[in-house]
């Protein structure tokens, strides 16, 4: 398990593909179990022990997953979720040459229950009666690097929707490679190209901006992607 910080109110890790981050069978490994783990044996905590999920990733999706250790710590981590106030930037390798290199997506997202998918629909005609369950999606995205027949992309989310990346670049034209459920060609042994690289918040108890980013993964070096880019606040151009 992979940490990259930890105090007395937050633990920050790197989700592997493949793990479920919670929400499985009591008996069954996930992130989760593996996190309480390890704090009740690095600190002998006898019973069980607390971790509140603020943050979660789908299963064949990799990078940064943050617990609060505390309930206070849980409340305010999740304000800034609610209110949009933590940055989350994620990387993806598409099918295609994505275009434009760089852009605002929105839709509305409709979740499909019994297909575990996500649809994108009309926006409801009366925001107030209407109960159709679509969700206004928001996002940026702007190509980092053309590799060979795919791109790197840099996605900002500005909604935390189900499936939502993976829906909005795929209804574009640019699924996510190994995304087979979002009309991806490529099949990959495990998860697809979808990462969390980077995490930006703020303390829940100091207030201090706190930055977490998750290295790439090594796979990607397959496609042709650097183990070191240029993404988040750092300066690039797209080409």
């Amino acid at each position: 398990m992979q940490v990259l910080y930890e105090d007395n109110h937050l633990l920050v890790l790197v989700k592997p593909v493949g793990l479920a981050t919670m929400g499985l069978a009591e008996g069954e490994r996930t992130l989760l179990t593996d996190a309480k783990e390890y704090i009740k044996t690095k600190y002998a905590k006898p019973g069980n022990v607390y971790l509140g999920v603020v943050s979660r990733l789908d299963v064949p999706v990799s990078g940064v997953v943050v617990f609060a250790r505390t309930s206070k710590a849980a409340a305010r981590l999740n304000d800034q979720f609610r209110d949009r106030t933590a940055e989350k930037t994620y990387l993806a390798v598409v099918e295609g040459t994505i275009e434009p290199p760089e852009a605002d997506c929105v839709d509305w997202i409709a979740e499909d229950e019994r297909h575990r998918k996500v649809w994108i629909t009309r926006p409801p005609l009366n925001l107030r009666t209407e109960g159709s369950g679509a969700k206004e999606s928001r996002l940026h995205y702007r190509r980092l690097q053309r590799l060979g027949g795919n791109s790197l992309v840099e996605i900002r989310l500005e909604t935390g929707r189900k499936h939502q990346i993976r829906i909005q670049l795929s209804s574009r034209g640019f699924p996510i490679l190994g995304d087979r459920k979002y009309e991806a060609k490529t099949v990959l042994k495990n998860g697809i190209a979808l990462h969390a690289y980077r995490l930006t918040i703020k303390h829940p108890t100091t207030g201090e901006p706190l930055e977490f980013v998750a290295p790439i993964p090594t796979e990607w070096k397959q496609w042709g992607v650097p183990t070191s880019i240029k993404a988040g606040r750092e300066a690039y151009s797209p080409y």
